[in-house]
Protein backbone atom coordinates (compact mmCIF):
# COMPACT_ATOMS: atom_id res chain seq x y z
CA UNK A 1 0.00 0.00 0.00
CA UNK A 2 1.37 3.37 -1.02
CA UNK A 3 -0.26 6.29 0.77
CA UNK A 4 0.51 9.94 0.14
CA UNK A 5 0.28 13.02 2.35
CA UNK A 6 -2.17 15.34 0.63
CA UNK A 7 -2.62 18.15 3.19
CA UNK A 8 -1.05 19.41 6.40
CA UNK A 9 -2.89 21.80 8.71
CA UNK A 10 -2.00 23.35 12.06
CA UNK A 11 -4.34 24.66 14.77
CA UNK A 12 -3.57 26.92 17.70
CA UNK A 13 -5.28 26.08 21.00
CA UNK A 14 -4.94 27.85 24.36
CA UNK A 15 -4.79 25.59 27.42
CA UNK A 16 -5.52 27.40 30.72
CA UNK A 17 -4.52 25.69 33.96
CA UNK A 18 -6.81 24.50 36.74
CA UNK A 19 -4.40 25.94 39.31
CA UNK A 20 -4.16 29.29 37.50
CA UNK A 21 -0.42 29.18 36.89
CA UNK A 22 2.57 26.86 36.77
CA UNK A 23 5.81 28.12 38.34
CA UNK A 24 9.32 26.74 38.36
CA UNK A 25 12.94 27.84 38.82
CA UNK A 26 14.13 31.38 38.23
CA UNK A 27 10.69 32.93 38.62
CA UNK A 28 9.48 31.37 35.36
CA UNK A 29 5.74 30.78 35.05
CA UNK A 30 2.97 30.08 32.55
CA UNK A 31 -0.72 30.92 32.97
CA UNK A 32 -2.05 29.68 29.61
CA UNK A 33 -0.20 27.18 27.44
CA UNK A 34 -0.06 27.83 23.69
CA UNK A 35 -0.38 24.48 21.95
CA UNK A 36 -0.16 23.53 18.28
CA UNK A 37 -2.15 20.58 16.93
CA UNK A 38 -1.14 19.22 13.53
CA UNK A 39 -3.54 17.39 11.21
CA UNK A 40 -2.17 15.28 8.36
CA UNK A 41 -4.57 14.16 5.63
CA UNK A 42 -3.84 11.50 3.02
CA UNK A 43 -5.05 10.55 -0.43
CA UNK A 44 -6.61 7.42 1.09
CA UNK A 45 -8.86 9.43 3.40
CA UNK A 46 -6.97 8.42 6.55
CA UNK A 47 -5.88 11.30 8.76
CA UNK A 48 -3.74 11.63 11.85
CA UNK A 49 -3.20 14.18 14.60
CA UNK A 50 -0.22 15.24 16.71
CA UNK A 51 0.52 17.95 19.26
CA UNK A 52 3.50 20.03 20.35
CA UNK A 53 3.34 22.45 23.29
CA UNK A 54 6.57 24.08 24.52
CA UNK A 55 6.82 25.06 28.18
CA UNK A 56 7.08 28.74 27.31
CA UNK A 57 10.03 30.25 25.38
CA UNK A 58 12.48 30.10 28.30
CA UNK A 59 12.56 26.42 29.23
CA UNK A 60 14.14 24.69 26.22
CA UNK A 61 15.18 26.07 22.80
CA UNK A 62 11.54 25.99 21.70
CA UNK A 63 8.61 28.40 21.57
CA UNK A 64 4.96 28.11 20.62
CA UNK A 65 4.82 30.23 17.47
CA UNK A 66 8.03 28.52 16.37
CA UNK A 67 6.12 25.24 16.09
CA UNK A 68 3.71 26.77 13.61
CA UNK A 69 6.41 28.60 11.67
CA UNK A 70 8.37 25.37 11.41
CA UNK A 71 5.35 23.36 10.27
CA UNK A 72 4.73 25.92 7.51
CA UNK A 73 8.37 25.55 6.47
CA UNK A 74 8.37 21.75 6.50
CA UNK A 75 4.93 20.98 5.09
CA UNK A 76 5.70 21.63 1.38
CA UNK A 77 8.57 19.12 1.57
CA UNK A 78 6.26 16.42 2.93
CA UNK A 79 3.38 16.59 0.48
CA UNK A 80 3.28 13.45 -1.64
CA UNK A 81 5.37 11.47 0.85
CA UNK A 82 4.20 8.22 2.44
CA UNK A 83 3.34 8.85 6.14
CA UNK A 84 3.75 5.14 6.89
CA UNK A 85 7.48 5.23 6.12
CA UNK A 86 8.40 6.94 9.36
CA UNK A 87 12.16 6.46 9.25
CA UNK A 88 12.37 7.89 5.75
CA UNK A 89 10.05 10.75 6.70
CA UNK A 90 12.28 11.71 9.64
CA UNK A 91 15.36 11.71 7.40
CA UNK A 92 13.49 13.99 5.00
CA UNK A 93 12.45 16.38 7.78
CA UNK A 94 16.01 16.56 9.12
CA UNK A 95 17.29 17.36 5.64
CA UNK A 96 14.65 20.04 5.02
CA UNK A 97 15.01 21.74 8.43
CA UNK A 98 18.18 21.51 10.51
CA UNK A 99 17.51 21.13 14.22
CA UNK A 100 14.21 22.35 15.70
CA UNK A 101 13.25 18.87 16.87
CA UNK A 102 10.13 20.16 18.64
CA UNK A 103 8.72 21.38 15.29
CA UNK A 104 8.94 17.86 13.84
CA UNK A 105 7.36 16.16 16.84
CA UNK A 106 3.68 16.85 16.11
CA UNK A 107 4.16 15.79 12.46
CA UNK A 108 5.82 12.53 13.49
CA UNK A 109 3.12 11.80 16.09
CA UNK A 110 0.37 12.42 13.51
CA UNK A 111 2.03 9.91 11.17
CA UNK A 112 2.12 7.30 13.95
CA UNK A 113 -1.61 7.94 14.43
CA UNK A 114 -2.11 7.21 10.72
CA UNK A 115 0.08 4.10 10.88
CA UNK A 116 -1.94 2.71 13.79
CA UNK A 117 -5.23 3.33 11.99
CA UNK A 118 -3.99 1.63 8.81
CA UNK A 119 -2.62 -1.32 10.79
CA UNK A 120 -5.75 -1.51 12.96
CA UNK A 121 -3.53 -1.43 16.06
CA UNK A 122 -3.02 0.97 18.97
CA UNK A 123 0.26 2.86 18.71
CA UNK A 124 1.60 1.22 21.89
CA UNK A 125 1.49 -2.18 20.16
CA UNK A 126 3.49 -0.78 17.25
CA UNK A 127 6.00 0.82 19.64
CA UNK A 128 6.91 -2.54 21.12
CA UNK A 129 3.95 -3.94 23.06
CA UNK A 130 1.72 -3.15 26.00
CA UNK A 131 3.06 -3.84 29.51
CA UNK A 132 0.41 -4.40 32.16
CA UNK A 133 -3.00 -2.83 32.53
CA UNK A 134 -1.78 0.69 33.32
CA UNK A 135 1.26 2.62 34.54
CA UNK A 136 2.28 5.01 37.29
CA UNK A 137 2.07 8.84 37.08
CA UNK A 138 3.86 11.63 38.86
CA UNK A 139 2.36 14.98 39.81
CA UNK A 140 4.35 18.16 39.28
CA UNK A 141 4.07 20.55 42.22
CA UNK A 142 4.32 24.17 41.11
CA UNK A 143 6.76 26.34 43.06
CA UNK A 144 5.18 28.00 46.11
CA UNK A 145 5.96 28.36 49.80
CA UNK A 146 7.09 25.19 51.60
CA UNK A 147 3.77 24.95 53.46
CA UNK A 148 1.67 25.43 50.31
CA UNK A 149 3.66 22.80 48.40
CA UNK A 150 3.32 20.32 51.25
CA UNK A 151 -0.45 20.86 51.20
CA UNK A 152 -0.55 20.34 47.42
CA UNK A 153 1.23 17.02 47.83
CA UNK A 154 -1.16 15.92 50.57
CA UNK A 155 -4.14 16.87 48.38
CA UNK A 156 -2.82 15.09 45.29
CA UNK A 157 -1.98 12.05 47.33
CA UNK A 158 -5.70 11.81 48.14
CA UNK A 159 -6.30 11.61 44.37
CA UNK A 160 -4.06 8.56 44.11
CA UNK A 161 -0.70 10.00 43.13
CA UNK A 162 2.30 8.43 44.85
CA UNK A 163 5.11 10.19 42.98
CA UNK A 164 5.72 13.90 43.25
CA UNK A 165 8.01 16.20 41.28
CA UNK A 166 8.71 19.20 43.47
CA UNK A 167 9.65 22.39 41.61
CA UNK A 168 12.69 23.84 43.33
CA UNK A 169 15.69 25.67 41.85
CA UNK A 170 15.24 28.87 43.86
CA UNK A 171 16.87 30.14 47.03
CA UNK A 172 18.78 27.17 48.53
CA UNK A 173 17.54 27.75 52.09
CA UNK A 174 13.93 27.94 50.92
CA UNK A 175 14.38 24.88 48.71
CA UNK A 176 15.72 22.89 51.65
CA UNK A 177 12.59 23.90 53.57
CA UNK A 178 10.40 22.90 50.60
CA UNK A 179 11.94 19.45 50.40
CA UNK A 180 11.72 18.90 54.15
CA UNK A 181 8.12 20.15 54.39
CA UNK A 182 6.97 17.83 51.62
CA UNK A 183 8.96 14.85 52.87
CA UNK A 184 7.18 15.22 56.22
CA UNK A 185 3.75 14.53 54.65
CA UNK A 186 4.79 11.54 52.55
CA UNK A 187 3.85 7.99 53.39
CA UNK A 188 5.64 4.66 52.81
CA UNK A 189 5.79 3.89 49.09
CA UNK A 190 5.73 7.54 47.99
CA UNK A 191 8.61 8.91 45.94
CA UNK A 192 9.81 12.50 45.95
CA UNK A 193 11.81 14.23 43.20
CA UNK A 194 13.33 17.68 43.76
CA UNK A 195 13.46 19.14 40.25
CA UNK A 196 15.58 22.27 39.98
CA UNK A 197 15.06 22.63 36.19
CA UNK A 198 18.69 23.88 35.84
CA UNK A 199 17.96 26.62 38.40
CA UNK A 200 20.86 26.24 40.86
CA UNK A 201 24.40 27.41 40.46
CA UNK A 202 26.83 24.62 41.38
CA UNK A 203 27.57 26.00 44.85
CA UNK A 204 23.83 26.34 45.54
CA UNK A 205 23.16 22.77 44.43
CA UNK A 206 25.93 21.56 46.70
CA UNK A 207 24.37 23.36 49.66
CA UNK A 208 20.96 21.85 48.99
CA UNK A 209 22.14 18.25 48.64
CA UNK A 210 24.09 18.59 51.90
CA UNK A 211 21.08 20.20 53.57
CA UNK A 212 18.76 17.27 52.70
CA UNK A 213 21.27 14.43 53.00
CA UNK A 214 19.01 12.65 55.49
CA UNK A 215 15.92 12.89 53.22
CA UNK A 216 14.83 10.16 50.78
CA UNK A 217 14.65 12.33 47.64
CA UNK A 218 15.73 12.17 44.00
CA UNK A 219 17.70 15.19 42.72
CA UNK A 220 16.76 16.25 39.19
CA UNK A 221 18.75 18.46 36.79
CA UNK A 222 20.27 20.75 39.44
CA UNK A 223 22.38 22.88 37.08
CA UNK A 224 22.42 24.16 33.51
CA UNK A 225 25.14 22.06 31.90
CA UNK A 226 25.90 18.37 31.76
CA UNK A 227 29.36 18.95 33.28
CA UNK A 228 27.95 20.89 36.24
CA UNK A 229 25.34 18.21 36.88
CA UNK A 230 27.98 15.49 36.67
CA UNK A 231 30.06 17.25 39.29
CA UNK A 232 27.07 17.49 41.65
CA UNK A 233 26.26 13.85 40.98
CA UNK A 234 29.75 12.86 42.12
CA UNK A 235 29.20 14.63 45.45
CA UNK A 236 25.63 13.38 45.90
CA UNK A 237 24.29 10.41 47.86
CA UNK A 238 20.80 10.75 46.37
CA UNK A 239 19.41 9.04 43.26
CA UNK A 240 20.02 11.40 40.34
CA UNK A 241 17.83 12.38 37.38
CA UNK A 242 18.86 14.17 34.19
CA UNK A 243 16.30 15.94 32.00
CA UNK A 244 17.05 19.14 30.09
CA UNK A 245 20.47 17.98 28.86
CA UNK A 246 19.11 14.66 27.59
CA UNK A 247 18.16 15.43 23.99
CA UNK A 248 19.78 12.67 21.93
CA UNK A 249 21.32 9.22 22.03
CA UNK A 250 24.84 10.69 22.09
CA UNK A 251 24.35 12.33 25.49
CA UNK A 252 22.54 9.22 26.74
CA UNK A 253 25.59 7.14 25.93
CA UNK A 254 27.89 9.73 27.47
CA UNK A 255 25.78 9.78 30.63
CA UNK A 256 25.83 6.00 30.83
CA UNK A 257 29.59 5.86 30.45
CA UNK A 258 30.07 8.60 33.08
CA UNK A 259 27.51 7.02 35.45
CA UNK A 260 25.96 10.51 35.44
CA UNK A 261 22.38 9.52 36.30
CA UNK A 262 20.07 6.83 37.62
CA UNK A 263 16.97 8.06 35.77
CA UNK A 264 16.47 10.12 32.60
CA UNK A 265 13.47 12.07 31.41
CA UNK A 266 12.53 11.40 27.80
CA UNK A 267 10.39 14.22 26.46
CA UNK A 268 8.89 13.34 23.08
CA UNK A 269 9.13 16.79 21.49
CA UNK A 270 12.72 17.27 22.70
CA UNK A 271 13.74 14.27 20.59
CA UNK A 272 11.54 15.19 17.61
CA UNK A 273 8.60 12.81 17.95
CA UNK A 274 7.77 9.23 18.79
CA UNK A 275 10.18 7.75 16.24
CA UNK A 276 13.32 9.17 17.87
CA UNK A 277 11.93 9.09 21.42
CA UNK A 278 11.34 5.38 20.90
CA UNK A 279 14.95 4.97 19.80
CA UNK A 280 16.12 6.68 23.00
CA UNK A 281 13.66 4.65 25.09
CA UNK A 282 14.87 1.36 23.61
CA UNK A 283 18.51 2.34 24.14
CA UNK A 284 17.78 3.10 27.80
CA UNK A 285 15.96 -0.21 28.14
CA UNK A 286 18.97 -2.04 26.70
CA UNK A 287 21.31 -0.23 29.10
CA UNK A 288 19.05 -0.68 32.14
CA UNK A 289 18.42 3.04 32.66
CA UNK A 290 15.09 3.92 34.29
CA UNK A 291 12.97 6.54 32.54
CA UNK A 292 10.24 9.08 33.01
CA UNK A 293 8.29 9.21 29.74
CA UNK A 294 6.64 12.58 29.10
CA UNK A 295 6.76 15.77 27.02
CA UNK A 296 7.26 19.47 27.64
CA UNK A 297 3.50 20.02 27.97
CA UNK A 298 0.24 19.54 26.07
CA UNK A 299 -3.39 18.54 26.23
CA UNK A 300 -5.34 15.44 25.24
CA UNK A 301 -3.40 14.55 22.09
CA UNK A 302 0.04 14.98 23.67
CA UNK A 303 -1.14 12.96 26.67
CA UNK A 304 -2.30 10.18 24.35
CA UNK A 305 1.11 10.07 22.64
CA UNK A 306 2.88 10.01 26.02
CA UNK A 307 0.60 7.19 27.19
CA UNK A 308 1.41 4.99 24.19
CA UNK A 309 5.17 5.41 24.62
CA UNK A 310 4.96 4.90 28.38
CA UNK A 311 2.67 1.88 28.17
CA UNK A 312 5.06 0.20 25.71
CA UNK A 313 8.03 0.72 28.07
CA UNK A 314 9.03 -2.31 30.21
CA UNK A 315 7.43 -1.73 33.60
CA UNK A 316 10.59 -2.16 35.74
CA UNK A 317 12.26 0.63 33.73
CA UNK A 318 9.35 3.07 33.75
CA UNK A 319 10.04 5.34 36.70
CA UNK A 320 6.95 7.46 35.98
CA UNK A 321 4.94 9.32 33.36
CA UNK A 322 2.43 12.17 33.31
CA UNK A 323 -1.13 13.13 32.40
CA UNK A 324 -0.90 16.74 31.25
CA UNK A 325 -4.55 16.80 30.18
CA UNK A 326 -5.54 16.71 33.87
CA UNK A 327 -3.68 19.99 34.49
CA UNK A 328 -5.61 22.03 31.91
CA UNK A 329 -9.23 23.18 31.64
CA UNK A 330 -9.75 22.62 27.88
CA UNK A 331 -10.32 19.21 26.28
CA UNK A 332 -9.21 19.01 22.64
CA UNK A 333 -10.09 15.38 21.90
CA UNK A 334 -12.45 12.59 22.84
CA UNK A 335 -10.99 9.22 23.76
CA UNK A 336 -7.90 10.65 25.43
CA UNK A 337 -6.62 8.66 28.43
CA UNK A 338 -7.79 9.79 31.87
CA UNK A 339 -6.04 9.03 35.13
CA UNK A 340 -7.54 6.65 37.66
CA UNK A 341 -6.02 6.77 41.16
CA UNK A 342 -2.71 8.16 39.97
CA UNK A 343 -2.35 5.75 37.06
CA UNK A 344 -2.98 5.93 33.31
CA UNK A 345 -3.59 3.53 30.42
CA UNK A 346 -3.11 4.00 26.68
CA UNK A 347 -6.12 3.51 24.43
CA UNK A 348 -6.68 0.12 22.79
CA UNK A 349 -8.30 1.73 19.74
CA UNK A 350 -6.32 1.98 16.49
CA UNK A 351 -3.80 4.81 16.27
CA UNK A 352 -3.65 7.19 19.20
CA UNK A 353 -7.29 6.38 19.96
CA UNK A 354 -8.39 10.03 20.01
CA UNK A 355 -11.06 11.97 18.11
CA UNK A 356 -10.26 15.69 17.99
CA UNK A 357 -12.97 18.13 18.98
CA UNK A 358 -12.91 20.24 15.82
CA UNK A 359 -15.22 22.80 17.40
CA UNK A 360 -12.47 23.42 19.97
CA UNK A 361 -9.65 23.45 17.42
CA UNK A 362 -11.50 25.99 15.28
CA UNK A 363 -10.10 27.09 11.93
CA UNK A 364 -6.55 26.11 11.00
CA UNK A 365 -3.88 28.80 11.17
CA UNK A 366 -1.81 26.94 8.56
CA UNK A 367 -2.98 24.88 5.57
CA UNK A 368 -0.60 23.42 3.01
CA UNK A 369 -1.86 21.19 0.20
Amino acid sequence: MVMRISKISAYRVELPLHEGSYKWSGGKSVDVFDSTIVRIETDEGVEGFGEACPLGPYYLPAYASGVRAGVAELAPHLLGEDPLQLGKLNVLMDAALKGHAYVKSAIDIACWDILGKVAGQPVCHLLGGRYGEDFVLYRAISQESPEAMAQRVADYRQQGYRRFQLKVGGDPDTDIERIRAVAAVLQPGDRLVADANTGWLPHEAMRVIRGVRDIDVYIEQPCLTYEECLNIRRHCDHPFVLDEVIDGVDVLLRGRNDLAMDVVNIKISKFGGLTKARQARDLCASLGIAMTIEDSWGGDIATAAIAHLAHSTPTPLLFSSTDFNSYVTVSTAEGAPKRIHGRLAASLSPGLGIRPRMEVLGKPVIEVS
